[in-house]
């Protein structure tokens, strides 16, 4: 079964103001292509300074629009031409002199024209000096823009061209790539929320060595990531160290909130979260690895290595089956199966019902780490097979199917 990138065939307009973190911008065409998005770019005088239009046009396949062309009689309107041909337009790096003049409804430039003239939805990325940035004409400028309705993701901290620390850095580029997937992302989940599980436990033998395991938290990630790209209000238990995972901050312009994470270690730490949190979520995810022994008595300090060890076990919290036993009617929940491949059928069928699922994913001990594998999901009304998916492909389907 093959997938569909969500910015297939979607049109973006690039709008390049002079700011000197316009390089980036080719890194962003260069994203936006491999995932087949259609590309046009309009430079303003001031980027015109910095780069030459033939570099954006080699990059976009597609002719790269100047101020020039603002004023040339070629018999069509340009500015209305193109103000309707994309499916969202993107102001990057918007300078502070630009958002002055788009904020008195200039219209003295070809981009700015076309601004005034379309109906798309526009986002608008700046990028200055931190003084410039907080400067009370700019911040005047900057929300007078967002009762318009533009969209303005605010720039991020840290070293600016001017060797200055402060907040007016353009986000990196993997940023932008995902607010742009989280616009086209439908918002079928506002208002709810959603409680996932990820990563592996720690159980602890002395006090710095512990039981674990190799789960990766991928699919959680990519789990949480499309319920925050869909509207909900995410809480993430999240049984690894760090977060190594980019998610781009939509409370700059709605009312999404940005996932909560809550860093644990051990599995009674990962239920005692599970059990504050699983009364208020509609949808609860059991995507965590948690281990299901412990030492029954650890050891205090270290260790010594001196002879050959026995260490009993004992058996940790089923986090799942525990919460699922007293689940309202309103509440949906989803649990994972890690087997190996021919047990897969069977044993997913036994664990759905066993522990109070609503949907089960089944899928092999080889997965673990991966960015694709085979599953097996056993849904209320049907089992669905797939062969190679990749776990961000998996985390629609999920959520698609519970929406079905």
């Amino acid at each position: 079964m093959s997938f569909s990138g969500i910015l297939k065939e979607k049109k973006i307009l690039i709008g390049v103001c002079g700011g000197i973190a316009l390089y980036k911008v080719c890194e962003l065409i260069r994203g936006l292509k491999k995932e087949e998005a259609e590309v046009k770019v309009v430079l303003t005088t001031g980027a015109e300074k910095f780069i030459n239009p033939l570099l954006f046009s080699s990059l976009s396949e597609n002719k790269t629009y100047t101020n020039e062309d603002f004023f040339k009689s070629e018999g069509s309107i340009l500015h209305i031409e193109l103000s309707k041909y994309p499916d969202l337009i993107l102001i990057i790096p918007a300078t502070a002199s630009f958002i002055s003049k788009l904020a008195v409804g200039s219209a003295s430039e070809l981009l700015l024209a076309i601004l005034l003239s379309t109906k798309a939805p526009v986002y608008i990325f700046p990028s200055m000096n931190a003084s410039m940035w907080e400067h009370p004409a700019t911040k005047e400028n900057v929300e007078k823009l967002r009762k318009y309705g533009y969209l303005i993701y605010e720039p991020a901290e840290g070293t600016l061209a001017c060797g200055e620390f402060g907040k007016g850095r353009l986000p990196e580029v993997e940023e932008i790539l995902e607010v742009i997937k989280a616009h086209f992302t439908e918002k079928n989940l506002l208002g709810k929320r959603v409680l996932i599980t990820g990563g592996p436990t720690r159980e602890y033998i002395d006090e710095v060595r512990f039981i674990t395991n190799a789960s990766s938290g991928k699919t959680a990630f990519f789990l949480a990531k499309e319920a925050y790209y869909r509207g909900a209000e995410v809480h993430l238990i999240w049984g690894l160290d760090a977060f190594p995972y980019v998610l781009p901050k939509l409370n700059y312009f709605s009312n999404i909130p940005f996932p909560n994470i809550y860093f644990v270690k051990t599995t009674r730490e990962m239920f005692e979260t599970a059990k504050s949190l699983f009364p208020q979520c509609e949808i609860s995810i059991f995507a965590g690895a948690p281990c299901d022994f412990r030492p029954k008595a650890p050891f205090k300090g270290k260790l010594k290595k001196k002879e050959e060890l026995t260490i009993e076990l004992e058996l940790t919290e089923d986090i799942a089956k525990t919460l699922n036993s007293y689940k309202s009617e309103w509440q949906f929940t989803i649990g994972f199966a890690l087997e190996e491949k021919e047990k897969l059928l069977n044993y997913g069928k036994a664990k759905k019902k066993e522990k109070f699922f609503d949907i089960l994913i089944a899928n092999p001990l080889s997965s673990a780490g991966k960015d694709q594998s085979d599953y097996i999901i056993f849904t209320p009304k049907e089992v669905l097979e797939f062969e190679n998916l990749p776990k961000a492909q998996l985390a629609k389907i999920i959520f698609d199917l519970i929406g079905s």
